[in-house]
């Protein structure tokens, strides 16, 4: 299998997306240990921001917005997507896999998990929400416009 120069930026894209995600896993470690462990039975404590709840979801999150990427770089040449269509998806769900990125890192530094504008249940507002909603939000439609082309494609290209 031959991969296009834009699939392997796509590719590369889903590895620094997945990157970012992993190590999270870092950030869940330390918030569930309450520090880190340097030198084997003693932890160094401190505190980051964040729940463990939301560190799983940055760490989590992150590896499949990757995993996402890697998948429609792989679909692009055999549903036969032509130049234009598959530049589309690219931005748009790379720019998803960054959108979603920002969003998770910012929600732990967002008292209301960044999931409004405004105060919400969970907290107040502050610049972290805004900063990890509105581009999530964005690309929430646009996400969901590249999977329906992807769906057209697929059907489209199992007609012929």
């Amino acid at each position: 299998m031959t991969f296009s120069p834009l699939q392997k930026r796509m590719v590369g894209q889903g590895a620094a997306v997945m990157l970012v995600g992993m190590s999270a896993g870092i950030g869940l470690l330390i918030s569930l240990l309450g520090g880190i462990e340097l030198i084997p039975g003693s932890i160094i404590e401190f505190g980051i921001p964040g729940s463990a709840d939301a560190w799983v979801r940055a760490h989590i999150g992150g590896m499949m917005n990757g995993i996402l990427i890697f998948i429609v770089a792989l679909l692009i040449a055999p549903l036969g997507f032509a130049e234009a269509g598959a530049k589309r998806l690219y931005w748009m769900l790379v720019g998803t896999g960054w959108a979603n990125t920002v969003f998770y890192w910012a929600a732990l530094f967002a008292p209301n998990r960044a999931l409004s504008i405004a105060d919400n249940r969970f907290g107040e507002s502050n610049l972290a929400s805004i900063v990890g909603l509105v581009p999530a939000l964005v690309f929430a439609v646009i996400s969901l416009i590249a999977i329906f082309l992807l769906m057209r494609q697929a059907f489209a290209s199992a007609r012929t």
